[in-house]
């Protein structure tokens, strides 16, 4: 199992300098592949040939690019092809040209072209570069990506690692929403930091007054990286929510049921308070996190109306947006709507490990993450 550990470094003004230079490299190398790779299209109509073109590369690369570590422009032939496939396979974008203030600076480096120790790490063309903290994991290393953000430089280093799966018994359901951004079956509730929404005033002073600098003027260089530098604030802190929550959930579950949310719709309604949770990354990181750790995790139809069913009696009726408590008018229960959610959720987990569906309906809950001991307990989720 291969994990990533990024670590902020701590270069010196020089360093600095270097780390600039082989980014920039980098971003040349793509843009000339990529230019090279759209004029054969138009040409001949056919895809270009990324070894060829690599072997062009080398007779008629420039020599400022043998000043940077030989990875930062040999990688982003391979970096280009892979982006040309998930394009044609409709997961991605089509490639784009990366301009020098448009896009993040970083490069890629293969495990033979740099040396961790303690809390150094040696690249190429590149005195030993010094690390905040030294590497978490043991195992054979892989790869290293070194990439900016605002104004700190940071490494992931990619391990192979044997990793013991660790988890618990519990079964939860998670319903996601916009005044809590989670309630669990168990009846716990979880509240967003919101660090877009509590940091918007200072953000809007900050560009304000950066839209006020000349242009090519130091000052507004200046003013530019404290405008990077709050956004990344806000980035970390959303960021650092994000993996406690998730991993404090797989670490006490065994079974983990969510819903299939369209988040692009709710943020064409609801707009910045959805991107504002980062509701896409909760889900990516909790499916991986499931993976890592032997945690079934079941996602529920899109079209399932948890909040409209009864999760006493199963009785359905439409409720409004406003209406923030569920009263069954049949069977009498009454329950925070959103609570009611997380237990009709619960009910559909258990439906999909036993195989055998919703009760009363055919909704296509799927199970994104198969665990291992599904086989040998399947009689112990009824």
């Amino acid at each position: 199992m291969i994990l990533a550990h990024k670590i902020q470094l701590d270069p010196t003004e020089k360093q600095k300098n270097q780390l600039r230079r082989a980014a920039g490299c980098a971003r040349y190398t793509w843009n000339w592949a990529l230019a090279e790779a759209e004029k054969c299209y138009k040409d001949t109509g056919k895809s270009v040939n990324f070894n060829e073109l690599k072997k062009r590369w080398n007779k008629e690369k420039p020599n400022w690019v043998l000043e940077s570590p030989k990875d930062a422009n040999q990688a982003q032939f391979s970096s280009l092809k892979q982006a040309y496939g998930r394009f044609f396979k409709k997961i991605s974008r089509r490639p784009k040209f990366k301009s020098k203030h448009g896009s993040k600076d970083s490069f890629y480096l293969s495990n033979d072209k740099f040396k961790l120790h303690d809390k150094t790490v040696r690249i190429p063309h590149m005195e030993e570069v010094r690390l905040t903290e030294s590497l978490r994991f043991g195992g054979k290393l892989i790869a290293a990506v070194v990439s900016r953000t605002a104004d700190r430089w940071f490494i992931s280093v990619q391990i192979e690692v044997k990793h013991v799966p660790k988890h618990g018994d519990e079964v939860i359901a998670v319903d996601l929403g916009l005044k809590n951004f989670a309630t669990l079956s168990t009846g716990e509730v979880i509240t967003a930091p919101q660090p877009l929404k509590c940091k918007l005033d200072a953000l809007r002073r900050r560009s304000r007054q950066h839209s006020r600098k000349q242009k090519g003027s130091c000052n507004r260089v200046k003013s530019a990286m404290k405008l990077a530098r709050l956004h990344a604030t806000i980035s970390n802190i959303r960021k650092d929510f994000l993996h406690k929550v998730t991993s404090g959930l797989v670490a006490r579950t065994k079974l983990l049921v969510i819903e299939d949310l369209s988040i692009a719709g709710m943020a064409k309604l609801w707009g910045r308070c959805v991107n504002d949770l980062g509701l896409y990354e909760f889900r990516r990181q909790l499916t991986y996190k499931c993976k890592l750790n032997d945690v079934a995790l079941v996602v529920a139809d899109r079209w399932f109306p948890s909040t409209q069913l009864c999760s006493c009696c199963g009785e359905r009726q439409i409720i409004g947006l406003g209406e923030r408590q569920y009263a069954c008018p049949t069977c009498g229960f009454c329950a925070d709507r959103d609570l009611n959610a997380a237990l009709n959720l619960h009910t559909a987990g258990f439906a999909v490990i036993n195989a055998c569906g919703h009760e009363g309906s055919d909704w296509k809950h799927t199970l994104a993450v198969k665990p291992s001991w599904l086989k040998q307990e399947l009689s112990s989720c009824s």
